[in-house]
């Protein structure tokens, strides 16, 4: 399962509590032909490009249209125990307080310094990446700048409540526990349980399992439409030539 399940492990029996100046040199993926999105578990599929071990980095954007508006499509992955990123253990804990850190730092450089001021964004990140995801959406700079028009995170817990900007929607399967794993559930525990849009993938007491496969499947999150609506009718068509990863730095 993409090499994240061991690494998610240890967070979640070590830690209990999951929730870098990035390099501006993009890697751009390999070229593909337009293809357009019915689904939040398609989206999710896109997040998951980024547990990549490091090699392109966590973070990815792609230009496209969100029910033919003009949209950038940012994508970022969670928790990766990869030596030099700013998707370890220490952000988790960072974000999962709403605290400043690098991963968040190096988005908003990221999205500041490539995508044209004034342009829509649509924010899609999974565990750690759904946190950041939140707070960027709730960055001053980033909300003076561009339209945020969507955030949708898989398995996250609630962050920014109440100064994010645009539609937020969390999937949460009814095993996954991160999804309530943040200090949100101290200052807003009402909304931080009834945020969240739960479905049953069927994993029991498998808790990792949940949070790293189920985002994935479409027999479970196929009536969710891509901005994580249920029973919406959403599409994203998206250009992957011009599809485009970046590294995140951790501070040390």
């Amino acid at each position: 399962m993409r090499k994240i399940a061991k690494k998610f492990t240890a967070v979640t029996l070590a830690l209990a509590t999951v929730f870098s100046a990035a390099t501006m040199v993009g890697n751009t993926a390999l070229a593909a032909e337009e293809t357009t999105l019915t689904s939040s578990a398609q989206v999710a599929d896109l997040v998951w490009d980024g547990y990549n071990e490091g090699e392109l980095g966590p973070i990815s954007i792609t230009e496209g249209e969100l029910n033919g508006t003009d949209v950038y499509l940012v994508t970022l992955s969670g928790t990766e125990d990869v030596s030099g990123q700013s998707t370890g253990y220490l952000t988790d804990l960072l974000s999962g307080f709403n605290l400043n850190n690098a991963y968040y730092e190096n988005v908003v450089a990221v999205i500041s310094d490539t995508v044209p001021a004034g342009s829509n964004l649509v924010l899609a990140g999974h565990s750690l990446g759904g946190m950041i995801a939140q707070q960027v959406a709730a960055n001053d700079t980033i909300k003076a700048n561009y339209n945020i028009l969507n955030t949708v995170c898989f398995g996250s817990p609630l962050l920014s409540a109440g100064s994010r900007e645009g539609t937020v929607k969390r999937l949460g399967d009814t095993s996954d526990v991160v999804p309530y794993l943040s200090g949100s559930m101290f200052n807003n525990t009402i909304w931080a349980i009834a945020g969240l849009n739960r479905e049953n993938g069927g994993y029991g007491w498998s808790v990792v399992d949940a949070h790293t496969q189920s985002y994935l499947r479409d027999d479970v999150w196929g009536a969710y439409d891509v901005v994580g609506a249920k029973n919406g009718g959403s599409t994203l068509t998206l250009d992957l030539d011009t599809r485009t990863f970046y590294q995140s730095d951790a501070w040390v």
